[in-house]
């Protein structure tokens, strides 16, 4: 295909020349009717008429160019020539020779006047543009770059190139760079593709009728490519008639002109890194770019490539805060035989950034559960990552089955080390001092447990807001949970708080994002997130989203985690309980227990795994352990055998050798058993196994046997 050849750009402006030949042609007319004026005036002062004719050239040298000012001073002495030396023969010769000096001195002073006229036009001219250059770029510097979002600042840079520099703007970016990611190395050859970011065009119904987000491919040599390729600007101009298809690319969507006038394409490069570039075009009624226009839009390029590489860098770091923090985060919420639970998590928006907020639901012995809901000061990756560390610190405190105030208290232990970890080093320079950011493992944490069996509820919070709770047929109000300070302050006790929780009640966790938003005082905002909690609805997703729609106002404040469980009960069809003697003899009647009770449960495949489990936890609690002893077995999705001793002493697992007597017992629970663990309690400990059931259904469980 035919190359579309560029043209320069012409250097000043030209008269057309049927406009300069009418012009001259009506100076011409004014000119002769004033003679014939002058010789209708026979009888009036003839030197005085003189005067007035030196005046047109120099009201000529006002209004016209030079070269049109030179033709109308001529044009004036031919005339007067042969006005006042032929035409008027009455007239002396010292006359003649003083009117047409005159006139001849009247060119000169014309022609001086046009020229000093002109300068000063030329001069005021470049003031002008000087200063729309100057604001200009001050009006790119104000309004590029006012977001940290890749799409949006190439629309503001197209939005300020508009009508004040060209007549049709676009930006066109690297996938990558729309994705946060960095783009390809260069050099860029050609073809290349890339992604339309923005477009924007004069009249505003074309820019309306543009579709952004397309894609435009620049052909090899094309303009486009050839400034990637050199990594400077290139313009030039398009004759008339040529379609410029080599040479510009068109637009994505089908609209616009594919063969503008005059085009410039300045690439968009910040740190030595190509991320696109921006195309500009001006039609005909305009003149073409000049150098000048290459040197601005050079430099609004140039300022708008940082704006789109911070936007750029800030995506990335945002979706990895984002991935990495979701990746921390329970992806779905596990089945409990205690709640029925539903959690959100709204991260912050982009002004802000990711957060630590998190939360937990935990699966603890005996089929209880615990709850958690926290949040570290700060954003960020680093926030992010202090999150999973408590998060992970949280999940090992719990399987010990500690408390919710002593584990709140290990929990603090673990953040003030976190800070002294990241404190700068006395021998650290002030550069050390400034990247340590010991405020990021500050957190609060809200941790709660709650037993289906006896339905009840113990609770703990480390400068959290408190849980709310919507008992069957009641309101919502506030759990009385005492305030315990922050996590990192250190010094000061948690305390535990316990509750009754009847079947069905609702308990919401959340944190402070929810709750706190500008311009609105927080005692409202609680009494709105109880009244949104009070209002039912079918599901728990659907309260979720009922509370979430009714309290989130500001989505770029802060990060928001919620977790809406619904309590339910295990009674006498899912659990039963035998006190058994001190006496090893026992043990062969806690299998009969055992097994019988499977059998009444329609469990009977499981009775095998049982009674093993059962018998060698048994003997160890009667040997080891001492009275009470108590035998608890909890069917639910699993069958979990629990047996309790009055000894605080924790048992533990190791491998036997080949003539040892003993030993053996918990390496064999642990072999049958998904789970095993133990619990201190404050009469004893309790050693429980959790067992698979077969995967046949299972009849609906009848009520425990009585004891035998």
């Amino acid at each position: 295909m035919h190359r579309t050849p560029l043209v320069p750009r012409r250097v000043g402006t030209a008269v057309p020349p049927v406009r300069a030949a009418f012009v001259v042609l009506l100076l011409a007319v004014v000119v002769v009717a004033g003679a014939r004026l002058v010789l209708a005036a026979g009888g009036m002062q003839v030197m005085g008429m003189a005067e007035y004719s030196t005046l047109i050239p120099i009201v000529g040298a006002a209004l016209l160019p030079l070269r049109l000012t030179l033709i109308l001073g001529l044009t004036n002495l031919v005339v007067g020539i042969v006005a006042y030396g032929i035409l008027l023969p009455s007239m002396s010769h010292a006359s003649r020779i003083t009117v047409i000096t005159a006139l001849a001195a009247s060119i000169l002073v014309s022609l001086a006047v046009c020229r000093t006229r002109i300068a000063m036009e030329r001069r005021l001219k470049g003031l002008m543009v000087a200063r729309d250059r100057l604001t200009l770029l001050s009006e790119a510097s104000t309004r590029v770059g006012g977001t940290l979002d890749v799409a949006r600042t190439a629309e503001e840079l197209a939005e300020v190139a508009v009508r004040r520099f060209a007549d049709h703007a676009a930006v066109d970016l690297f996938d990558p760079v729309l994705k946060g990611e960095e783009p390809a190395p260069g050099p860029h050859a050609g073809p290349v593709t890339l992604r339309r970011a923005a477009r924007r065009s004069v009249p505003a119904a074309l820019a309306a009728a543009s579709a952004d987000g397309g894609t435009v491919t620049y052909c090899r040599g094309s303009m486009p490519a050839l400034s990637l390729l050199r990594g400077v600007p290139v313009h030039g101009q398009f004759p008339d008639g040529a379609d410029g298809e080599e040479c510009w690319p068109a637009d994505p969507d089908g609209t616009g002109t594919k063969a503008p006038h005059s085009a410039l394409a300045v690439p968009l490069r910040a740190r030595g890194v190509t991320l696109g570039a921006a195309l500009f075009t001006r039609s005909r009624h305009r003149d073409p770019f000049d150098a000048a226009d290459v040197l601005l839009a050079q430099e609004i390029a140039a300022r708008a490539a940082v704006c789109v590489d911070n936007a750029r860098r800030y995506t990335h770091e945002r979706a990895t805060s984002v991935a990495l923090q979701r990746s921390l985060l329970p992806q779905v919420v596990p089945p409990q035989p205690a709640v029925q639970a539903v959690a959100r998590y709204l991260p912050a928006d982009v002004g802000v950034g990711v957060g630590g907020d998190w939360y937990d639901v935990i699966p603890l012995s005996g089929a209880r559960v615990a709850l958690v809901v926290g949040d570290v000061v700060g954003h960020g990756i680093r926030a992010s990552a202090a999150m999973g560390r408590l998060r992970a610190a949280v999940r090992t405190l719990a399987d010990i089955d500690l408390p919710p105030d002593e584990l709140l208290t290990h929990l603090d232990d673990i953040v003030i080390r976190l800070q002294s970890e990241t404190c700068p080093t006395p021998t650290g320079g002030a550069e050390d001092a400034a990247e340590a950011d010991v405020g990021e493992f500050v957190a609060t944490c809200l941790y709660m447990v709650y037993d289906p069996i006896s339905r009840r509820c113990t609770a703990a919070r480390a400068g959290h807001p408190p849980p709310a709770v919507v008992h069957p047929g009641t309101c919502a109000r506030f759990l009385d949970v005492p305030a315990g300070p922050p996590l990192g302050v250190g010094g000061l006790p948690f305390e535990t708080a316990e509750m009754h929780l009847p079947e069905g009640s609702l308990l919401a966790l959340y944190t402070d994002g929810l709750v706190e938003a500008p311009r609105y005082c927080l005692d409202e905002r609680l009494e709105r997130l109880l009244q949104a909690l009070s209002e039912p609805k079918p599901t728990l997703q659907d309260t979720c989203d009922h509370v979430l729609d009714r309290l989130v106002v500001d989505r770029t404040r802060d990060d928001i985690a919620l977790v809406i469980a619904r309590t339910q009960a295990l009674d006498d069809r899912h659990t039963v309980a035998w006190e058994l003697l001190d006496n090893l003899a026992e043990v062969a009647r806690a299998r009969d227990l055992a097994s019988l009770q499977l059998a009444h449960w329609g469990l009977p495949e499981a009775a095998f795994l049982a009674e093993l489990v059962v018998s060698e936890l048994v003997t160890n609690a009667i040997r080891y352990g001492g009275s009470p002893v108590q035998l608890r077995l909890i069917r639910h999705d699993t069958l979990i055998c629990e047996v309790s001793d009055g000894a605080h002493t924790a048992p533990h697992l190791r491998r036997a050798r080949t003539f040892d007597e003993g030993g053996r017992g918990l390496f064999i629970v642990a072999q049958l058993a998904e789970r095993w663990g133990t619990r201190q309690q404050s009469d004893g400990k309790t050693i429980w196994a959790e067992l698979a059931l077969p995967p046949a259904t299972v009849p609906t469980p009848a009520p425990a046997l009585a004891t035998l």
